[in-house]
């Protein structure tokens, strides 16, 4: 009888397992798994290179935003102190008969109140004083006024007050400063 094989075996006939061609087969592999291994170090490097950019980009865009915001708060509050250099003059020009008057009491309440929001955004007046020697880093000088008997460069008047954002000056002191004994008045003041 003759015997059947089943594919199975048949199968198994065909296939070579010499020792040479398991080699070739076994370094064919070895290969295919070399330059798989090759291929995802590849896209895990492009990988982390694209989170790194996208993280550098995240950081970037909240720093421009913060940087943005900070700049419209900025304009904000110089607005506000356009405010402030008003009530400086309304009170500085404010008639003796009325420095009692509730009226004036609650101008002045506004000011107090406004001078402490200014205050809690960070805002600070520069120090500038009639005897103080003038500092460029915040004040600027707009007028050197001769014979006052002050050294040179005394600050002998403050114009507009000066304000500064943390440690940055948002607007220098504008003042007057004592010209050198025998000097000519100067001024910064454009000539009409």
């Amino acid at each position: 009888m003759p015997s059947h094989r089943t594919r199975a075996e048949e199968r198994a006939d065909e296939i070579d397992i010499s020792p040479t061609k398991l080699l070739a087969d076994i370094e064919a592999l070895r290969a295919d798994k070399d330059a798989a291994a090759a291929q995802a170090n590849d896209f895990l490097a492009a990988l982390q290179r694209e989170r790194a950019e996208f993280l550098n980009f995240k950081r970037r865009t909240a720093e421009e935003r913060q940087r943005e915001l900070g700049l419209a708060a900025e304009d904000l509050i110089r607005k506000v102190l356009a405010v402030a250099d008003d009530f400086d003059r309304a009170i500085d020009a404010r008639p003796d008969q009325v420095a009692a008057d509730p009226w004036f009491e609650g101008l002045s309440a506004i000011d107090r109140k406004l001078r402490q929001l200014l205050e809690s955004e960070g805002v600070t007046v520069i120090e500038a004083d009639a005897g103080m020697a003038f500092d460029p880093r915040g004040h600027e000088a707009i007028v050197t006024v001769p014979g006052t008997g002050r050294p040179e460069g005394e600050i002998v008047d403050v114009v507009r007050r000066g304000y500064r954002l943390g440690d940055r000056v948002l607007r220098p002191a504008l003042v007057a400063v004592a010209a050198a004994p025998d000097g000519p008045a100067i001024t910064n003041e454009p000539i009409n």
